[in-house]
């Protein structure tokens, strides 16, 4: 976890398993915390499409991006399978790949390169 994160956790009274909570101080429904951040995106002047949904996609995106294996992150966002994580992490890997063929073939690093 990180420690920004748990030190958030850490403020919450005891045994309370729910931090993002409505006015009433329930738990949201799914739907219900998708429509407020909705909401607050079109406070905040975000184009629409900004919705929590695109944050998930980001953070993999992000993972992807920072090296992490498809495993790691879909421990960190919740995913039952790597390859629910594929969706997300396809174009990340594939210019990845592309960047290392770049620069094997730049370099000539290459595997059974003649000498």
């Amino acid at each position: 976890m990180l420690p920004e994160l748990q030190a958030e956790l850490d403020q919450l009274p005891a045994g309370q398993m729910t931090f993002l909570v409505t006015d009433q101080g329930k738990a949201f429904v799914a739907a219900g915390f998708g429509n407020l951040f909705r909401d607050w995106a079109t406070e905040a002047g975000l184009p629409k499409g900004y919705n929590t949904h695109g944050l998930r996609k980001a953070g993999a995106t992000r993972g992807a991006e920072a090296g992490w294996t498809d495993h790691e992150i879909a421990a960190w966002g919740g995913w039952k399978s790597p390859s629910e994580v594929q969706r997300y992490t396809r174009t990340v890997n594939r210019r990845k790949l592309a960047q290392g063929a770049v620069h094997k073939l730049t370099t000539g690093t290459a595997a059974g390169k003649p000498k």
